[in-house]
């Protein structure tokens, strides 16, 4: 009898300490599934939850806003170059021009020989 009772202590233990042993630690997704049973089971946030949440949404809002902005920027970058290519073929004229008419200039004229 004294052995039946020994093996019975053995294997006892009690399961507060089972818990904290094996207790598997759960994914957020997992914890974003029970958040969203308990509030279709009608159960109300805790204001962190509540907090925690609404940070999610200006965290995805201001994500949207910056890929925006960035396109907008590549964009007018763009833009820019496309302007400073014009600029200097046209700054490349000017200087063309500008040479053929100061060789105009220095050529004597016919007109003026009488």
């Amino acid at each position: 009898m004294c052995h039946a009772v020994s093996d019975h202590l053995e294997s006892f233990q009690p399961s507060c300490y089972t818990d904290l042993v094996h207790r598997p630690q759960t994914s957020k997704t997992a914890e974003i599934h029970v958040l969203k049973l308990r509030r279709r089971n009608g159960e109300r946030l805790s204001n962190e939850a509540k907090k925690r949440a609404k940070l999610r949404k200006l965290k995805n809002i201001m994500k949207m806003k910056n890929l925006k902005l960035n396109k907008e920027n590549k964009t007018i970058i763009e833009e820019n170059e496309k302007l400073r290519k014009r600029a200097l073929l046209l700054h490349q004229e000017n200087k063309a021009m500008f040479t053929q008419i100061i060789q105009q200039i220095s050529q004597p004229s016919n007109y003026h020989n009488y």
